[in-house]
């Protein structure tokens, strides 16, 4: 392996440019796209722009998000009365605190961590934007240090570094790295692709050279530079990786616990076509693959939400009084893969589903071969952004709930609120939404009254991933906010939620931060009770009383569903 050989020893964010300095009384974007509606072709269907005084601040200081907007690209502002005029410097902490920082970035709007150990040490591998990874030893947590990094152009013949799952298989007795490969979702030619509006968005992506599927590694060593290539799977049956395939491959993180069953989300083949959003044309279902070798993983059955696929539409209940159908805006099917509190191998059975507007679903997965659901509900209508995203499973073996969100895609909280919502699956034939978590609100000292009026995005992005070290406990649920930064939310007593801790860091330390995801993503080490928060402008290793001391150095158990 390489060793780069540099450090970044962590600071306190005290140590930070002088809030006073550079950032006070800056521009919030100095040459910021502004969203005016004129400047949008709009579609018979989309969602109207909300009446003035609709939506705003509020008398008593709250914001009342608009009801409704059209889908407006990340890189465009909304500028309303009671925002920010200067990118807020200060940092807010409540029952968590900063033990360490670090000025590193990967990507400004979203990023995928893994961590796992090797011979003693741990280890993060970070990544995004597909062309450009970092290693980092992390063992000790406030002595970060990157051992390895690679990154390539755009021209380069490498297939670009897509979600990646790593897992040690016992039977095996080797790390095993599955990764993810899909068609662009969101970018053609460097600018918004919008099927509605532009005629050469299909045959771009239907002819699309590239992996829609995933890759298999054996891992020799920590560093991606180390792992050998056991083959390449097309999640199109008809089509192999050499040829151009149909659907979209995999999105996001493939779902594997180091045994015998892989999850992916996917759209196999150019049928899965009834998709309102406009800047893909799959709606993706999950496929279940066995790959007790990982050289020749083996499909084993395909599930998706009836009415997907196109000649579907007529005998479709999910398509049937859904408002969001033909709303040109809405995200139909899902965009991660399967969330279980345990491995199928581990005993698991039921498995959920966030199928965006299409609702939330209980997947029996007990047999493999036989993916079925056997529960349904739909989520409350909330266009634009995306209505149905995470499941945060880390309660529902304790209180048979689980909570479902999906995230922002406005900036400037130009969209109906984000909610994380409490779903009671005790009968997973009768999954039904039962309260909302409350809605993060700024300390008293604060110089305003609402997270929305810092800019940004604001509301929850994930609450991490299944591949979180150790064992979920505390009765604590962490959630990126993008401009609440870290919220830790207390479901100790499941009928009276409450934010129990947060740590919300400035809105970036240059000028030219991207404030659109000012947090975009956690990663949690229950075993070592940190949460990793990734800003614009760096990382932070964030503690609370909530989850305990935080441990130095590699932790004495691993995960008990590990297979």
């Amino acid at each position: 392996m390489t060793l780069k050989g540099s450090t970044h020893r962590g600071v306190e964010p005290d140590s930070s440019p002088d809030p006073g300095g550079v950032m006070a009384g800056s521009p919030y974007v100095a040459e910021a796209k502004k969203y005016r509606p004129e400047d949008f072709e709009r579609v018979v269907g989309e969602p109207s722009d909300p009446e003035p005084g609709t939506w705003g601040m509020q008398p008593d200081g709250t914001f009342l998000p608009p009801a409704h907007t059209p889908s407006v690209p990340r890189d465009v502002f909304v500028d309303w009365p009671g925002q920010l005029d200067y990118r807020d410097p200060e940092t807010y902490a409540l029952n968590a605190k900063a033990e360490a920082f670090y000025p590193i970035v990967v990507n400004t709007s979203h990023s995928w961590q893994c961590i796992y150990d090797w011979e003693g040490t741990r280890y993060m591998l970070h990544y995004g934007g597909g062309n450009h990874w970092k290693l980092y030893d992390i063992t000790d947590p406030r002595d970060l240090k990157v051992v390895d990094e690679e990154q390539w152009g755009w021209g380069d013949p490498r297939p670009e570094f897509g979600a990646t799952t790593v897992q040690w298989n016992e039977r095996l007795g080797m790390h095993i790295a599955i990764q993810a490969s899909e068609t662009p979702r969101y970018f053609l030619k460097g600018r918004v692709a919008n099927k509605w509006t532009d005629d050469t968005v299909e045959g771009q992506l239907t002819e699309w050279e590239g992996l829609r599927g995933f890759r298999t590694w054996q891992m020799n060593g920590p560093s991606p530079r180390d792992w050998t290539l056991l083959t390449q799977v097309s999640t199109d049956p008809n089509h192999g990786p050499d040829e151009i395939q149909e659907g979209n491959g995999v999105l996001d993180l493939p779902v594997y616990y180091g045994g015998r069953y892989l999850f992916v989300a996917t759209a196999p083949d150019n049928t899965f076509t009834n998709q309102p959003y406009k800047t893909t044309l799959w709606a993706a279902g999950h496929a279940a693959y066995d790959v007790s070798d990982p050289s020749k993983p083996e499909l084993l059955s395909t599930w998706w939400v009836p009415g997907t696929r196109a000649g579907e539409e007529a005998d479709s209940e999910y398509l049937a009084g859904n408002d969001r159908w033909n709303n040109r805006t809405s995200w139909f099917g899902s965009r991660m893969g399967v969330f279980m509190p345990r491995s199928v191998e581990a005993g698991g059975r039921y498995a959920y589903a966030a199928q965006g507007g299409q609702g939330f679903f209980v997947l029996d997965v007990s047999d493999p071969s036989n993916i079925h659901h056997v529960g349904w509900c739909q989520l409350p209508t909330s266009v634009a952004g995306t209505e149905g995203d995470n499941v945060d499973t880390t309660q529902v073996e304790e209180t048979g709930y689980v909570y479902v969100s999906g995230y922002p895609m406005n900036t400037d909280c130009y969209e109906p609120a984000k909610e994380i919502y409490q779903v009671d699956v005790s009968d997973p034939t009768n999954p039904h939404v039962v309260r909302t978590l409350p809605r993060p609100v700024p300390p008293a000292e604060a110089k305003f009254t609402d997270w929305a009026q810092r800019r940004g995005s604001f509301g929850p992005k994930r609450s991490g991933y299944f591949t979180n070290t150790g064992t979920p406990h505390g009765g604590v649920i962490p959630y990126a906010f993008y401009a609440a930064g870290l919220q830790v939310f207390d479901v100790r007593d499941p009928e009276d939620p409450k934010v129990g801790a947060y740590f919300v860091p400035p809105m970036g330390l240059k000028d030219d931060d991207d404030l659109a995801a000012p947090v975009h993503g956690i990663f949690v080490e229950w075993d070592r009770n940190l949460i990793w928060l990734f800003a614009n402008h760096g990382i932070y290793a964030v503690s609370t009383p909530l989850l305990g001391e935080p441990v130095v150095g590699l932790p004495g158990a691993d995960r008990p569903d590990a297979t």
